[in-house]
């Protein structure tokens, strides 16, 4: 399941040292606009203590955590929706992503220019919210120009309804509102919707990168931002990418621990946001464990088991009978799968069951 978050923000608010704490890659980072021009792709682990405890109760062979991939997109500036900078690159990676993180710079540093002149992390989320609303607008319109005829025209029901949602999209960008602000009625709805591939559709977490001693409670920056995003339904999460930086170097778990402590930290702030970009992208884990292997395998909330088992194998799906299911808190409890189906707690499910996040599966199957 290949699903991407791209890091936007506008230059040098810490992008590209933001992308290299997750993904351990080495993105160019320096103190200029358009330090990144072509996007950095790098996969990343998801943190997950739970897979921890059972590789401790199995002992496998090896243990396999699931990943998101995280994309760093090059810094927008005004003008973007035109073509101004790399608008039109950056609108164009920025459409191949599932959700947003949106970077804003909350600290002061005489050394590193701002675009502005200033540090304002409103105003720069406002200039990236009106740069994609716009061709967001431009979107909508040009396609609402051919739904319109034939929903006006013809007898097609679902030109209709596409209209109906398109008209529902404009109003909202003409108010200077998000498109993930509509409220999508209905499954076909929202089918649509992903059909339409909008920018300001995809579901958003805002990164305050702030400095050192910012890191654990913020600062008057974060707290603007948190106020101007009250109404978005949108989460706020605090990090200083510097400082991450630097605690990525450390290779001693206990200097680690240490310095996070003097921080006021219990993580790392970057283990907090992968896991966060996990849940934006909607997505779950459910845990295969063994003596070979423990493994968390990604699916979408509210999949069902076949969905479940094609993730493993397309020939899981095809040829579901069924599933035996064990709760992670059984499983913890009991130390093992015989010992949870002596108790009575392994469960037979079937194509209906909806995977809930910690299962611990087991497919039968037969192609």
């Amino acid at each position: 399941m290949s699903l991407k978050c791209g890091i936007v923000g506008l230059p040098n608010v810490g992008k590209s040292t933001l992308f290299n704490c997750i993904s351990s890659s080495k993105a160019q980072s320096a103190n200029f606009p358009f330090c990144t021009i072509e996007p950095n792709v790098g996969s990343t682990m998801v943190p997950d203590k739970r897979l921890d405890v059972l590789s401790e109760i199995c002992k496998p062979q090896r243990t396999i955590p699931a990943t998101v991939e995280i994309v760093d997109i090059a810094g927008l500036v005004k003008g973007a929706s035109k073509g101004e900078g790399l608008g039109n690159q950056f609108l164009a990676n920025i459409r191949e992503c599932d959700a947003i993180l949106h970077v804003l710079r909350c600290f002061d540093d005489g050394n590193i220019v701002h675009v502005d002149g200033s540090v304002d992390p409103v105003r720069d989320k406002e200039v990236i919210d009106i740069e994609l609303q716009l061709k967001d607008l431009e979107t909508v319109e040009n396609r609402l120009a051919k739904v319109q005829k034939q929903a006006q025209v013809g007898s097609d029901k679902n030109a209709r309804k596409l209209c109906d949602l398109l008209l529902r999209y404009r109003d909202a960008l003409l108010q200077g509102h998000s498109c993930r602000s509509v409220r999508l009625e209905n499954a076909e709805e929202e089918q649509m919707a992903r059909d339409l591939f909008l920018l300001t559709s995809k579901p958003v977490l805002y990164v305050c990168n702030v400095d050192e001693s910012s890191a654990a409670e913020g600062n008057a920056y974060v707290e603007a931002v948190r106020e101007a995003v009250r109404d978005e339904n949108a989460e706020v999460l605090i990090l200083a990418a510097k400082t991450e930086s630097d605690i990525a170097e450390f290779e001693d778990f206990e200097e680690k621990q240490m310095f996070l402590q003097e921080m006021g930290l219990e993580e790392p702030g970057v283990v907090r946001l992968i896991q966060s970009a996990y849940k934006l992208l909607g997505l779950r884990t459910f845990f295969t464990a063994g003596a070979d292997e423990c493994r968390a395998w990604t699916i979408h909330n509210g999949d069902k088991a076949p969905k479940a088992a094609g993730v493993i194998h397309s020939d899981f799906e095809r040829g579901f009978i069924r599933a035996e299911v064990i709760k992670y808190k059984d499983f913890i409890s009991l130390k093992s799968e015989s010992a949870c189906r002596a108790a009575g707690k392994l469960g037979i499910e079937g194509k209906d069951y909806t995977v809930c996040d910690g299962d611990i599966m087991h497919f039968l199957f037969n192609v």
